[in-house]
């Protein structure tokens, strides 16, 4: 048979206290009226199996996921995008190579090919609505770069998109 159980609550059935992400606390399941119930104990309120318990185990308060900073819509994603290839900047080259890569995956940019010019790559890109073609040198980064560059690209939307 398939159970499904709630996860580990955020109080102590025992004592009301909130259980504390990365402490140990011991889990258990209670029939009560016909329905299977999960409780979770503290370890200062765990008082042995309370009556109706159908097992027990010990388990670890699950430390909370950072939350994931919100994503820029694709279409505000592209505008930058524009703005970038249009001023054909240097500095920003490996910027617009990253968000050309994140629009390519939300599928708002299409690859359309790639073109080597002087032991340079192109990548060739249209929007998926019909604008373009825009051209973007293969940056041929490491991960660990381009994830760098996407929190520096985060930086630049939080500040320069949400200001205006």
């Amino acid at each position: 048979m398939d159970y499904r159980f709630k996860p580990i609550n955020k109080t102590c059935a025992g004592t009301g206290q909130p259980l504390i992400p990365g402490s140990q606390c011991y889990s258990v399941l209670v029939e009560k009226n016909g329905i299977f119930e999960r409780l979770d104990y503290s370890e200062e309120g765990w008082q042995g199996i309370p009556e109706g318990g159908i097992g027990c185990w010990r388990a670890q308060v699950p430390i909370p996921e950072e939350k994931r900073a919100e994503t820029t819509d694709p279409e505000t994603l592209m505008n930058y995008f524009e703005q970038i290839v249009e001023n054909s900047n240097p500095h920003q080259e490996k910027i617009c190579y990253v968000l050309a890569l994140y629009l390519l995956q939300r599928r708002r940019l299409k690859l359309d090919g790639a073109e080597e010019r002087d032991n340079v790559e192109y990548l060739q890109l249209s929007g998926s609505r019909g604008e373009g073609p825009f051209e973007v040198r293969d940056q041929q980064l490491p991960k660990d770069e381009i994830s760098e560059l996407q929190i520096l690209l985060n930086q630049q939307l939080t500040t320069e998109w949400n200001a205006a």
